[in-house]
């Protein structure tokens, strides 16, 4: 059964708005890699090196991180979750509808065929 022109532009929009989501997870996460950035410098400790004879303790220093970051990404795991689901969803959509309608090939390809 060969597609016909709605059936590509309908794919077309579906792998358009899956490819959407995608972008909207990727930039929660770069916006939480920003916000753990702009923090670390009030992680570190002020003094360096040795003090009364003790080493440096870095593992507080990664603590510190662990912890903020936990809870940067525990605000936006909300917001994260549903975008997943919807992801899951456009997934079996696209799917269904190349089992459906079998395989049309790339949108993309036909619109530079048009």
């Amino acid at each position: 059964m060969t597609a016909t022109p709605i059936q590509h532009a309908q794919l077309s929009r579906m792998e358009d708005a899956r490819r959407q989501t995608q972008r909207q997870l990727e930039l929660i996460d770069r916006q939480v890699m920003r916000r753990i950035t702009s923090i670390l410098p009030q992680l570190a400790r002020r003094q360096t090196g040795y003090r009364r004879g003790k080493a440096p303790d870095t593992g507080s220093f990664l603590e510190r991180y662990r912890n903020n970051l936990a809870a940067l990404t525990a605000e936006r795991q909300p917001e994260v979750d549903a975008l997943t689901r919807k992801l899951t969803r456009q997934d079996a959509a696209i799917a269904a509808f190349r089992k459906r309608f079998g395989p049309i090939g790339d949108a993309a390809q036909l619109r530079e065929e048009v």
